[in-house]
């Protein structure tokens, strides 16, 4: 249908309804504008109607993998895929005068496979229409696409969209929904980080790791002046499906989304991740195994912190482990967590390509009572940053099983820094290096008889100075070993404290040792809790080399 016959359609359609009021005319106006690259057939949608498609979906079986794609798509390179950019002047909203936002669409292709469908709506009506790929949708430029492939393929749908927002309209996107359930946002850097997604199943568990798809998105039109959209999604995989309204807040410095989902399961589910995150770490100040590179350190994201439902607030340093690592810590009805990157000093990167010192932290806040079950967090072995190689994600403490309706509501944070933070004395950086001599006297001569590990974690804010005349006590609890040569220090250039330990083994075992340190004054927590995992050296390995030639 072209746009001529699609506004008289509308137009009939605000008869048939009755004398609109002045809200409703600029709306439908609205929706016709948008609806101009929308030629699907009108349908009724509204939230409650994507929850009956969700659950009608769950009771049939998965649609299985994606269909293959016509070659010139599936044989594209990242370079290829990457030059193939969507006409500006098709974007969803583009018609839309002194418009807040705008939507374009991604092109499948490449290791993009699954087939999206995007509709729009009129939110005044309830009424959506399908948008159909077509070639002139996109500008093809050097990506070597043989576009008569392409004809006829309307149902070749998308890979995914992103959206702007005012003055940076179709220049730079603050929010992109790409592969899988995969979703990403910018604070007012402009500078991709982390991503969230829809839900993670079985991400530690036995067997493979299933990643659900949004098959489906449907955009309510916004009034002109708006600075908050809504976009809903289906999720599907072969183990449940699910309805999801996202409502997207572009706020100055930052991006906030609420998120309410509806899950349906198909089949019993050994591990649910609802609220997962997806990040990278390669080294840091705690951990410098694979920083052999001009930078001083390399990740989008510092730390794992939350706010446990009793109020406690935790700091859980980073690692690249050299084996993969899952961690669950237990909860009841979390106040909140996120993987957080805090250091945001370009000296600390020195990196002029990914700008790691821009990269937002992103933070859940749930809005629904969660009840019982563990924050996990995988670490995984990666040889260098382009790799993600950290998830996290709220894991509920019953077991998932066949037909089972389940529904999230949460908060979702991406700024510089999380909304919130403990008024007790927080992390400011963890390090470690080696141990066994007097600090300020590095060995020179002669390397120390004993080997031990020294960990150095400096505390910013809270009460500090204040107890400081009172007496700052360290509580060191360790799973194996003992700590020693433990030190108190000020440190004026970031006005905190340093709180100095060596790490010395007590046997040969090379598991982890899980650490966990708070600072105390007259009996009363002043601090949050940090936890670490320390994986020592085998017993052959824990001793001094002077490798130094003298001549």
């Amino acid at each position: 249908m072209n746009r001529r016959r699609f506004i008289k359609a509308s137009m009939a359609l605000a008869a048939a309804c009755g004398t609109p009021t002045l809200a409703t005319l600029f709306s439908r106006t609205a929706w016709a504008q948008d609806a101009a690259i929308a030629d699907g057939r009108t349908t009724a949608f509204d939230f409650s109607a994507l929850q009956s498609m969700a659950r009608d979906l769950a009771k049939k079986p998965w649609g299985g993998a994606p269909r293959p794609l016509p070659d010139t798509l599936a044989k594209l390179t990242p370079q290829a895929y990457n030059s193939i950019q969507y006409d500006a002047g098709h974007s969803l909203w583009n018609n839309i005068e002194n418009r807040q936002f705008d939507v374009q669409f991604f092109h499948v292709g490449m290791g993009f496979r699954r087939r999206v469908r995007m509709f729009s709506v009129d939110p005044q009506t309830h009424q959506a229409r399908e948008i159909h790929f077509r070639p002139e949708l996109f500008n093809y430029n050097d990506a070597g696409v043989d576009t008569r492939q392409l004809e006829g393929q309307s149902d070749l749908g998308f890979a995914g969209f992103k959206a702007f927002k005012a003055p940076e309209l179709a220049r730079r996107d603050v929010v992109s929904f790409l592969g899988a359930s995969y979703f990403r946002a910018v604070d007012n850097t402009w500078q991709y980080g982390l991503s969230a997604r829809g839900l993670a199943v079985d991400t530690y568990a036995d067997g493979l790791e299933e990643f659900p798809d949004f098959t489906a998105f449907w955009f309510e039109t916004p009034q002109a002046d708006d600075t908050t959209f809504v976009v809903y999604a289906l999720l599907d995989s072969a183990s449940v499906a699910g309805a999801y309204k996202f409502v997207i807040h572009c706020e100055e410095t930052r991006v906030v989304m609420d998120v309410e989902n509806h899950l349906f399961a198909r089949k019993d589910i050994q591990q649910l991740g609802v609220a997962p995150m997806t990040s990278m770490f390669s080294c840091g100040t705690n951990e410098r195994r694979m920083c052999d590179t001009i930078h001083p350190q390399i990740h989008d994201s510092d730390r794992l912190a939350m706010w446990r439902g009793n109020g406690e607030w935790v700091c859980r340093p980073l690692n690249n482990p050299q084996r993969l690592q899952f961690n669950a810590f237990t909860d009841n009805n979390p106040k909140g967590f996120g993987l957080l990157q805090l250091d945001h000093d370009f000296n600390s990167y020195q990196d002029v390509m990914g700008w790691y010192n821009k990269r937002p932290s992103l933070w859940v806040e749930p809005r629904n009572q969660w009840g019982k079950g563990t924050i996990g967090l995988m670490e995984i072995p990666t040889t260098g940053e382009t790799l993600d190689n950290i998830v996290c994600f709220w894991q509920p403490e019953k077991p998932v099983k066949a037909g089972d309706t389940l529904n999230f509501a949460y908060r979702l944070y991406w700024s510089s820094l999380p909304p919130v933070q403990s008024p007790l004395a927080r992390v400011y950086a963890t390090r470690t290096g080696m141990g066994s001599f007097p600090e300020g006297w590095a060995p020179g001569e002669h390397f120390p008889d004993k080997w031990s590990r020294r960990f150095a974690i400096d505390f910013v804010g809270g009460d500090l100075k204040a107890a400081a005349p009172k007496g700052i006590e360290p509580v060191i609890t360790l799973s194996s070993g003992e700590a020693k040569q433990i030190e108190i220090l000020y440190v004026e250039p970031f006005d905190g404290y340093r709180i100095l330990f060596d790490w010395y083994p007590t046997s040969d075992a090379t598991e982890a040792v899980e650490m966990r340190m708070f600072l105390r004054c007259q009996g009363e927590a002043i601090s949050e809790t940090w936890l670490y995992q320390y994986f020592p050296p085998a017993p052959d390995q824990r001793r001094y080399v002077d490798d130094r030639q003298m001549r």
